[in-house]
């Protein structure tokens, strides 16, 4: 059955992409006649050494490519190098601009709101890069930062890649066990860091959990202080030196960029971390530039003159998304603290009065402004918005239904899936295709995509496991320090030589995909595999419920399925209401998917990303204790379920 058509861009819309003009590059130099997404796409993945040399040529790549094959070994998963006589300088790619126009706009909640010209940004990322040589940091050194989504925090990371560095950042909501966790176990030694930030109108001062991260991390031989609260405690130790005087004092007129092969490391990036010490994954400087020119560029239409938004911390990996725009020469704009504060329009004033062209956030932040009825459209003309992103959870169909209802009835939305371990996506939206409810509109470019059951064959119209048959530029080169085959273990033990991403997904008659949960969350009553988003979809449409949770229990050798519900204040869960629940999930989804017990919860524990932890809570009821309850925004939130007795 076809889902229903939301929205299709008309013929000047979609003439008006980098896309479409990449589609004409692409037709004239190799005399083809494509005329849609789905025939580049099909030439994308068969002709993989040409497609990653045009993305390189039709971006104008600063760099050298090298001798041709382009990917050596064709396809080895993991293995494969792209452009592997190459060089180039991530940095150098960012910042090829140097004029007034404005690079980056940076709000505060209501509380600082600030921009960055492309030459102020460059000024900056210089005396950062001169401070770094004088400190001794050289190729290969990590630098990290325990900031909010500040400008500085960019600067850091482009300085940092200039010189070959290797950044990695956490956001400062994190408590101190949790920096420990992710930092020392790559032991940087340079770290940038803040005496607070704001959320939700309140000063959050975090200088005594910086001081026990700074003693704690002994590699740590230097630190920079970007005060954000002016308080009166900036900090104690002698190795700080703050963010004004560092200008100050390194001010440079050079900034040299030195190139590196392609696989030269840029980022480590932490996994969740919620059943155990974090996966530190270590991706490329040339792998990211790549992957980010096409999910940005060709896919998201970032170029000169747009504006790139998405609600972000420095600790998801969509943060490292948003940043590459700077390789379009686009202008991002930047958000921390609340989306709610001081009201839930905050962000949408923010992408009126910016001329905002993209807004990112996550489905669960779409589905929280349905819930409470926010008829965006009312309010704001957002006459410049042309594409809303989700990602971070599954977009349900009535999230679409609400953003075309409520936010705009012509906008591109596009839901999007992939992950920190390819700091990218596989599957996602692209401007010149029709957007159908309840789907993400097709695979990324470059990316061979397919749906396997459990004995390794390609399928459609049924639910399998989400792949990638074919290399792609963002493997990551490795897990920092790995002796165990943790990598090797993570995406390539299921299928040889593919990628098993761990996604349980379907492959629909119009290209799209639905995806209904992580696999390693899949509910298996009576040995049926259900994904936990069918049955959030329907509990949710049930106007008490704000949010829920499901989880499979151990129970007389098979399992059974329990439901945790969040309502609305001031409302407790009845028999009435079970009932209500119980006969929406078998008329809307089927009887298998009906809990055995429904629970009212008071919270719903998440990732500092806003993921719900379904694994944390399964373990719990059935009687396995938490490693890592501190990578989570909530952990106190598990006393409910630990101390659960059903």
């Amino acid at each position: 059955m076809k889902n229903e058509l939301l929205w299709e861009p008309n013929p000047k819309r979609v003439e008006n992409t980098s896309l479409f003009e990449f589609i004409q590059h692409v037709n004239t130099k190799y005399e083809e006649n494509f005329d849609s997404f789905e025939n580049l796409h099909k030439w994308s993945v068969e002709n993989r050494n040409f497609f990653w040399d045009e993305v390189w040529n039709f971006f104008n790549v600063i760099g050298e490519k090298g001798d041709h094959p382009y990917l050596e070994p064709e396809n080895s998963l993991p293995g494969t190098k792209f452009f592997p006589r190459g060089k180039l300088n991530y940095a150098e790619n960012m910042l090829k601009k140097n004029d007034n126009d404005i690079a980056i706009t940076f709000w505060s909640e209501d509380k600082i709101k600030k921009k960055l010209s492309w030459y102020q940004l460059k000024n900056q990322v210089s005396a950062i890069a001169n401070y770094f040589k004088k400190k001794g940091v050289k190729k290969g050194d990590r630098v990290a930062a325990y900031l909010p989504n500040v400008p500085e925090t960019i600067i850091f990371m482009l300085a940092s890649s200039s010189i070959g560095a290797i950044f990695s950042s956490a956001s400062p909501d994190f408590g101190v066990e949790g920096v420990l966790d992710r930092f020392g176990q790559i032991e940087p030694k340079v770290l940038v860091t803040t005496d607070g930030y704001n959320f939700n109108g309140k000063e959050i001062n975090i200088t005594e959990k910086v001081e026990k991260v700074v003693n704690s991390l002994r590699s740590v031989k230097d630190v920079v202080l970007v005060p954000l609260l002016n308080s009166a405690q900036i900090f104690s130790s002698n190795k700080a030196i703050i963010y004004q005087d560092l200008l100050d004092n390194y001010k440079s007129e050079r900034l040299d960029f030195i190139k590196f092969k392609l696989d030269h490391p840029l980022y480590i990036m932490f996994s969740s971390g919620t059943t155990g010490k974090p996966k530190c994954i270590v991706h490329s400087a040339g792998g990211v530039l790549l992957k980010h020119l096409v999910e940005v560029g060709l896919h998201s239409n970032a170029r000169e003159k747009k504006k790139f938004f998405y609600f972000t911390t420095c600790g998801w990996m969509m943060w490292n998304w948003l940043v590459s725009s700077l390789m379009l020469n686009t202008t991002i704009c930047l958000y921390d603290g609340s989306p709610f504060y001081p009201n839930s329009d905050i962000l949408w004033t923010y992408a009126e009065e910016e001329k905002f062209n993209f807004f990112g956030t996550s489905a669960k932040y779409i589905d929280a402004l349905s819930k409470f009825k926010n008829k965006i459209s009312e309010k704001f003309e957002l006459e410049n918005l042309e594409t809303i992103g989700s990602t971070g959870s599954p977009l349900v169909h009535e999230s679409f239904d609400y953003v075309y209802n409520n936010i705009k009835k012509d906008i591109h939305l596009a839901s999007l899936s992939g992950g920190t371990d390819i700091v990218g996506c596989f599957v996602g939206g692209n401007p010149i295709s029709p957007v159908y409810r309840g789907e993400i509109q097709g695979a990324i470019l470059g990316m061979d995509v397919h749906v396997f059951d459990d004995n390794g064959n390609s399928i459609n119209n049924k639910q399998g496991e989400l792949v990638c048959v074919k290399s792609f530029p963002t493997m990551p080169i490795e897990f920092w320090r790995d002796n165990e085959g943790k990598y090797h273990k993570a995406y390539f033990d299921k299928y040889k030589n593919v990628w098993n991403h761990g996604d349980y997904i379907i492959k629909t008659e119009t290209h799209g995909f639905i995806i209904f949960g992580r696999s390693d969350a899949t509910l298996n009553p009576g040995g049926v595999r259900i994904g936990t988003a069918e049955i959030y979809r329907q509990v949710e449409k049930i106007d008490e419920v704000i949010e829920s949770l499901v989880i499979g229990q151990n129970w007389k050798n098979d399992t059974r399925l329990i439901l945790f519900v969040v309502l609305r204040e001031n409302i407790q869960l009845s028999g009435e209401l079970i009932k209500i629940i119980k006969d929406q999930l078998r008329t809307g989804a089927s009887p298998r998917h009906v809990p055995s017990i429904v629970i009212q919860t008071p919270e719903i524990p998440k990732t500092k990303s806003g993921k719900i932890v379904e694994l944390a809570v399964r373990d719990l009821v059935n009687g396995k204790e938490i490693k890592n309850a501190s990578a989570l925004a909530n952990p106190e939130s598990l006393d409910f379920y630990r101390n659960l007795k059903i």
